[in-house]
C-alpha cells in the first residue's frame, strides 16, 4: 500500500515538474524576446561611373578598406580632354563674336542718337538683334564648357562612403557604361542587425530596448539598441518587391509569423570585423509598453 501511494506520489510529481518545465519551454520560445534569425547588415553602394568610358586605371584592390574621397578607378579622359578643349575654344569664339555684335549695335546707337545720315532703322534693329542673339550662343557655349567639364571631372571616380570594396572583378581595359554597377562598396559607417522575431514575441519588443547580439563568428557578443520594428512584410501575391519578404516556417505547425526587428549597434570591441551576411542571435530586454 506505502509502496503504491510511493508510486503515484513520484509520478504525479513527475509529471507535475515536466509540466513546468514545458510550460517554461514553450513561454521561452514563444514569448521571450529574443531569436536566432538574425543577420549583420550593411548599406551597399554600387558605385556607377556617370560617363561612359574604357576604364583606364583601377586604384584599389578587392576586400580593401577606402575613405571616402579616395580614388577608386578612371575613365580613359582623352575624348573627355577633346571634348573641353573643344568647348573652350566655342566660348572663345562666341565671346569674340558677342563682343563685335556689340560695337556694331553701339556704333548704330550713337549714329541713331546724332541723326547721322548713314543711319538706317531697319539695320540698327538688325544690329540690336545680332548682339542678343551672340549673347544667347554665349550663354550656351558657356554651359557646354561645364558640362565638359563636370565630364572630366568625373572621369575619375571616387568613392562615396568610408569602406571595404568587395567582390571587385572590374579590370583595366573593360567599358564601363553610364549608370552600371562597376564595383561594390561596403559602407563601414552603417552596419546594423535585422532580427526576425515571432509575433508572439513583440509585445515585449519596445524601441529604444537595450539588445545583445551574438555573432556565430567567435561568440562575439555585442551590444546595441532596437531601433524600430518593421510595419509591414510582404504577402505572397506581392509582386513590386518594395516590403521585406520573410518567408514563413513550418514543422509540426505553423509558426506566428516573422516581423523584422532592426538594433543599432554600439561602438565596436577592437578587433571586431563585421560582414554583411554573418549570422546572429539577438536577446532583447524585455519591456512591457506604457499604459
Amino acid at each position: 500500500m506505502i509502496g503504491s501511494l510511493l508510486r503515484v506520489t513520484v509520478t504525479l510529481v513527475t509529471v507535475a515538474i515536466a509540466a513546468v518545465i514545458g510550460w517554461q519551454l514553450w513561454t521561452y520560445y514563444t514569448l521571450s524576446p529574443w531569436t536566432r534569425d538574425a543577420r549583420v547588415l550593411a548599406n551597399v553602394v554600387q558605385v556607377a561611373p556617370d560617363v561612359s568610358g574604357l576604364i583606364s586605371a583601377i586604384h584599389v584592390k578587392d576586400n580593401q578598406q577606402v575613405a571616402k574621397g579616395d580614388l577608386l578607378f578612371e575613365i580613359d579622359p582623352e575624348r573627355f580632354q577633346a571634348a573641353l578643349e573643344h568647348a573652350q575654344g566655342d566660348v572663345a569664339m562666341k565671346t569674340a563674336a558677342l563682343q563685335l555684335a556689340r560695337d556694331n549695335a553701339t556704333r548704330f546707337n550713337t549714329l541713331r542718337r546724332e541723326n547721322s545720315p548713314g543711319f538706317s532703322v531697319e539695320a540698327g534693329q538688325q544690329m540690336n538683334t545680332l548682339a542678343a542673339e551672340a549673347e544667347g550662343a554665349l550663354l550656351v557655349a558657356q554651359a557646354n564648357l561645364k558640362v565638359a567639364q563636370i565630364n572630366m571631372r568625373r572621369s575619375q571616380v571616387h568613392a562615396p562612403v568610408n569602406g571595404y570594396v568587395t567582390n571587385l572583378t572590374t579590370v583595366e581595359g573593360d567599358f564601363a557604361s553610364t549608370g552600371d554597377g562597376v564595383l561594390a562598396l561596403v559602407d563601414s559607417d552603417t552596419f546594423y542587425v535585422y532580427g526576425y522575431f515571432m509575433e508572439t514575441k513583440l509585445p515585449l519588443i519596445q524601441e529604444g530596448a537595450r539588445a545583445q547580439v551574438e555573432l556565430m563568428a567567435g561568440s562575439v557578443v555585442l551590444d546595441g539598441v532596437v531601433e524600430g520594428l518593421s510595419r509591414a512584410i510582404a504577402n505572397p501575391d506581392d509582386a513590386r518587391g518594395l516590403l521585406a519578404d520573410v518567408n514563413p516556417q513550418f514543422s509540426w505547425i505553423r509558426l506566428a509569423q516573422r516581423i523584422p526587428v532592426r538594433v543599432k549597434l554600439d561602438a565596436l570591441p577592437r578587433g571586431v570585423r563585421l560582414s554583411s551576411g554573418m549570422s546572429a542571435t539577438i536577446i532583447v530586454t524585455p519591456q512591457t509598453p506604457a499604459p
